[in-house]
């Protein structure tokens, strides 16, 4: 039913494994196949590609579906809709961001300091564009394939360049003076397949595992048991996403106890949990989460 299009490049690998841990696993004959088949009834066509094209060729009908960066939303001028956020990147859940960066030893502290001509290279050059022209800054912008950040000084005054946790801006000795914006991955899709109902059913369900996926991570089920006059004191420390589930034991004298806590919490809950007359108690993966 959808023709899906999936991100090639740095999103690729965590990309994958999200479909995969949704049951979605995409299957290609080699890693650099651009077609794919994932053995579902809703999914009848699954390309990758860069994701710089993806939005120009969901917002043309090309494809139903599409996975990239609000950046190259925005970059493109792509009229999509969005069908929310998917929180992941290339190494953390957290969002990257385009910034302007400039040499450390330079004099700018912010872009209403550079000056009209100012050169800067980008691999988003009509977004580089707009937000120079938007503060009044002219600005002489030079697309970049690549490396952006070894641009400058010797080629380039500044750059505009994506980053998502600054290391490789400061290791080129480049110092952060504006924020364009904040871009997290996307599933998006197009006005034609939206208005079809079973196309925007589809695309929902799909959805609801993926979000149950990226939902699970960072997360584990915790079991145990506690005798009655210590349960009070357990239920007190234990996180969880509405109430811990609580069941009596056979003979009425304990409880079986479960709930849902953060895993980088857990290595100071277990240790607590025990002190406290807890007992029995069991670590789990969690797979999906779905409200």
């Amino acid at each position: 039913m959808l023709k899906l299009v999936l991100p090639k490049g740095s999103l690729e690998q965590a990309t994958m494994q999200l479909f995969s841990d949704a049951d979605l696993a995409v299957r290609r004959s080699s890693a650099v196949d651009y077609r794919a088949t994932i053995d579902d009834p809703r999914i009848d066509d699954v390309r990758i590609l860069r994701p710089q094209e993806i939005p120009s060729y969901v917002a043309d009908e090309l494809f139903d579906l599409g996975i990239a960066g609000r950046d190259w939303i925005e970059e493109t001028s792509s009229d999509v809709i969005s069908l929310g956020e998917l929180r992941y990147s290339k190494a953390t859940s957290r969002p990257v961001r385009i910034v302007v960066a400039v040499p450390d030893d330079s004099g700018y502290e912010s872009l209403d300091d550079l000056p009209d001509g100012v050169r800067v290279s980008s691999e988003y050059p009509e977004l580089t564009r707009r937000h120079f022209a938007e503060r009044g800054v002219s600005a002489d912008v030079r697309l970049s394939y690549g490396a952006t950040e070894a641009k400058a000084p010797d080629i380039v005054d500044a750059v505009v360049d994506l980053t998502e946790t600054g290391r490789a801006l400061r290791a080129a000795g480049l110092r952060i003076i504006d924020e364009i914006l904040t871009s997290y991955t996307e599933i998006f899709t197009n006005r034609a397949a939206y208005d079809d109902p079973a196309k925007r059913r589809a695309m929902t369900q799909l959805k609801t595992l993926l979000d149950g996926v990226l939902d699970a991570r960072g997360k584990v089920l915790v079991k145990l048991n506690v005798a009655r006059e210590h349960l009070d004191a357990v239920v007190d420390v234990l996180p969880s996403m509405k109430a811990p589930t609580v069941n009596e034991l056979w003979g009425g004298d304990a409880y079986a106890v479960e709930t849902v806590a953060p895993k980088n919490e857990i290595n100071v809950l277990i240790p607590e949990l025990i002190e406290r007359g807890a007992t029995d108690i069991v670590e789990m993966p969690i797979s999906k989460i779905v409200p």
